[in-house]
């Protein structure tokens, strides 16, 4: 059997936490998920699903504490296909861009650029006011790319669950991962 890719998932404090789920769910089958949540995660995560913490660790292999800087995935030594932060707040947008690594995760978000691995921020706010907007041209500056959670309609989505997996199609086509989670310009 075939290893799983390393991929490590940061949940930060925005609005957006089913693009998280959805994303999660797609990953179990393809990938050996790390995953961090932020503090303003775990209070999004409740106000937005009614869920804890807890109730995503069956969608990963292994779960820090956003604390930990010590963690695996804190080091360039430990390899993964790439990152993903999903929702992207716009302070841990603006801490990536700047490298300010003072939690696990924007730790995280830094090995990523440093060692230059795929990092994915999804951010999801609106409007964007010019200090994000600069922060969004300082991060792609350094190597991430910016991927606004933003699905299209082509596709001619008929429930939620159509939107979450247009966004979470795009994640898994830039981490060079499977999946079928919305049909492609031209398919039918």
């Amino acid at each position: 059997m075939a290893e799983l890719a390393r991929v490590v998932v940061g949940l930060s404090g925005a609005s957006g936490m089913p693009y998280a789920l959805d994303l999660l769910e797609a990953l179990k089958e393809v990938a050996e998920v790390h995953l961090v949540l932020s503090q303003g995660a775990k209070r999004v995560l409740w106000e937005e699903m009614g869920l804890s913490p807890k109730d995503l660790h069956a969608l990963a292999h292994r779960v820090y504490k956003d604390q930990d800087l010590g963690a695996p995935i804190a080091s360039g030594s430990f390899p993964t296909r790439g990152m993903v932060v999903v929702p992207c707040s716009a302070t841990t947008l603006a801490k990536v861009a700047t490298g300010l690594a003072d939690t696990l995760l924007t730790r995280a978000a830094y090995v990523h650029l440093k060692e230059r691995r795929p990092l994915i921020l999804v951010p999801r706010e609106t409007p964007l006011p010019l200090p994000t907007l600069r922060a969004m041209v300082q991060a792609a500056e350094a190597g991430a790319t910016i991927l606004p959670a933003s699905p299209g309609f082509y596709h001619r989505p008929k429930e939620i669950r159509d939107l979450l997996g247009f966004v979470t199609q795009r994640i898994l086509d830039h981490l060079g991962l499977p999946g079928k989670r919305a049909p492609r310009w031209g398919e039918t």
